[in-house]
């Protein structure tokens, strides 16, 4: 599933993080080589936080052997994909057995939903650190920001810092970038000029990886609705491509939640477009996990395979 040899597609992403050190860009090449995208320039990573962020039973039982921490790892394996991200407790239960075979990803900060609905507050605790990562064979660190909530400023402040800590032990950082709180509506998290917005942010402070969800066409600030005149935001592709342009025109890799659970030929005709707007590729947990192993790598595979397509037409 490995690719062992680099290719020019890989290459070409990674000159755009020239200064970056030897052990980053190792790591990052790493992630692009591995499995059944490996060589592509694309990449589907497999992330299970949802037991912390929704609760075991609602994130777990719709396929019961998804509680074992071993299942997820195992599928990542099973279906090739280029990493497995998970808070402190799951990567411990796995490192041992998967570290070296799997590119592993310690998500260093999660929040609970026993206290409600989050609100203009929202934050995350830290739960892990840059040297539990390293104690665990780690290929890197991820984090999540809440761009619009009033508690940004912390955030942002102590990704700085990790993103810091993470370089000096050569790991990459992977930034889940989610509009939430302040003056936000539902809708407005979602919209085409705040999902950019938040993937700029997160470009800006050092992510390596930067992880949004797919946008609507709602412009939300007021104050953007001028220039959004002249931007294409018509189709999922077209928006698809305004955030990746957002990202340094294109220099930092971008990848797309899968969202809320929905059924096959949804999920592929989404990805479909996706791939179209030039998508480095997707993270996806739920949509996959929740199903029946062999209905999920045959998911996840058909995600993949939607890619390769599109990595191979550019050639």
């Amino acid at each position: 599933m490995t690719t062992a040899r680099t290719t020019e597609a890989v290459e070409r992403i990674l000159d755009n993080y020239r200064g970056e050190s030897p052990a980053v860009i190792g790591n990052l090449r790493r992630m692009l080589l591995h499995g059944r995208l490996g060589g592509t320039g694309k990449l589907v990573i497999l992330p299970v936080d949802q037991g912390v962020e929704h609760g075991p039973h609602r994130s777990f039982q719709p396929n019961p052997p998804g509680y074992d921490p071993h299942y997820h790892a195992q599928l990542a394996v099973d279906s090739g994909c280029g990493a497995y991200a998970a808070p402190l407790g799951f990567i411990e239960a796995v490192a041992e057995e998967f570290a070296g075979r799997l590119p592993l990803i310690l998500k260093v900060n999660n929040s609970d939903s026993l206290g409600g609905v989050p609100g203009k507050d929202s934050i995350s605790a830290l739960t892990s650190s840059v040297a539990d990562a390293v104690r665990l064979g780690c290929t890197a660190i991820g984090y999540t920001i809440y761009p619009g909530s009033t508690a940004r400023n912390r955030m942002e402040q102590d990704l700085r810092d990790l993103i810091r800590t993470a370089r000096r032990a050569g790991l990459p950082t992977i930034v889940w970038s989610y509009p939430r709180g302040g003056t936000l509506s539902k809708d407005g998290e979602n919209a085409v000029d705040v999902v950019a917005y938040a993937a700029h942010i997160a470009a800006q402070l050092g992510a390596h990886i930067i992880k949004v969800k797919p946008p609507t066409a709602l412009v939300f600030q007021a104050e953007a609705k001028k220039q959004y005149e002249t931007i294409d935001i018509s189709t999922l592709a077209a928006r698809i491509a305004h955030v990746k342009k957002a990202c340094f025109n294109g220099k930092r890799i971008v990848i797309f939640s899968g969202g809320e659970a929905k059924g096959t030929d949804a999920l592929l005709k989404e990805i479909g477009e996706l791939a179209k707007g030039g998508a480095f590729g997707s993270i996806m947990g739920r949509n996959a996990f929740q199903r029946p192993h062999a209905e999920a790598v045959k998911l996840l595979q058909d995600v993949m395979d939607v890619y390769a397509r599109a990595a191979k037409s550019k050639l």
